[in-house]
């Protein structure tokens, strides 16, 4: 049994092979990312979804995997966005995109190491 740990994430999360076609979304992505009226933008380029700068820098990620994370704040909120490639073995694969509603104010814990 396949279980998709994302689907019920309070947590957009968004899947792109590494040509850029957009394989899955859960349905906070879909939430977040569909217009309305739209059924659905699995199976478009992820490309055509962003507007420049951003569109030629994730064509950039997509041809040199690497992580890129930043904050946005769009309508109001403001979002950690966690934009990563992903693996098939070894094999690249594409990347994955995780945008995440941050509260007004985070904890930052500071942990430190166990004395031994």
């Amino acid at each position: 049994m396949k279980r998709d740990y994302f689907e019920g994430a309070d947590v957009a999360v968004t899947v792109c092979a590494k040509d850029g076609t957009i394989l899955d979304m859960n349905s906070k992505s879909r939430k977040t990312f569909l217009k309305p009226g739209q059924d659905g933008i699995i199976g478009q380029n992820v490309l055509d979804c962003h507007p420049e700068p951003a569109r030629s820098l994730l064509d950039d990620m997509l041809k040199h995997p690497r992580t890129n994370i930043y904050t946005v704040e769009k309508e109001g909120l403001k979002k950690l966005i966690f934009q990563t490639p992903w693996y098939d073995g070894d094999d690249y694969a594409g990347f994955m995109e995780l945008s995440i509603v941050l509260p007004e104010s985070i904890p930052n814990r500071v942990r430190k190491p166990k004395a031994e």
